[in-house]
């Protein structure tokens, strides 16, 4: 197995949606963008991992439960940074507002920042 090399800080590294239906928004994306979705097991649901027709991994889409079930209903770019705990604090700091985390998920550490305009921003650090 070789390590993958950690993105850049300030690199667009994921982006994913998070809706209370999934199984009708990926529907829905899926016939409109041409893209197709295979499960990801959640344990008692599944979210679903999106390709594009050449298969290369696109986006995510999730239900809005359990530990997602904050996150707001609209497409989420999750951002590289050193460290999210600290950026997290800096936003706060500057105005801005965590909606969500700082905590783990899968390999790495993320949270969900609302800025002082109201757009909303993954953090990653994985």
């Amino acid at each position: 197995m070789t390590d993958q090399p950690k993105p850049p800080i300030g690199a667009i590294v994921w982006t994913d949606l998070t809706v209370g239906d999934a199984e009708r928004v990926k529907d829905f994306y899926c016939q409109v963008v041409g893209w197709t979705a295979t499960d990801h097991d959640m344990g008692d649901y599944n979210d679903f991992n999106i390709a594009r027709p050449d298969g290369e991994s696109a986006v995510g889409i999730c239900h809005a439960r359990g530990t997602n079930g904050n996150i707001p209903p609209q497409w989420l770019i999750y951002v590289q940074v050193e460290d999210v705990a600290v950026s997290a604090k800096r936003c706060e700091e500057l105005g801005g507002k965590v909606i969500d985390g700082p905590r783990k998920m899968g390999d790495g550490d993320f949270c969900v920042i609302r800025d002082p305009a109201g757009a909303v921003l993954a953090l990653w650090m994985g």
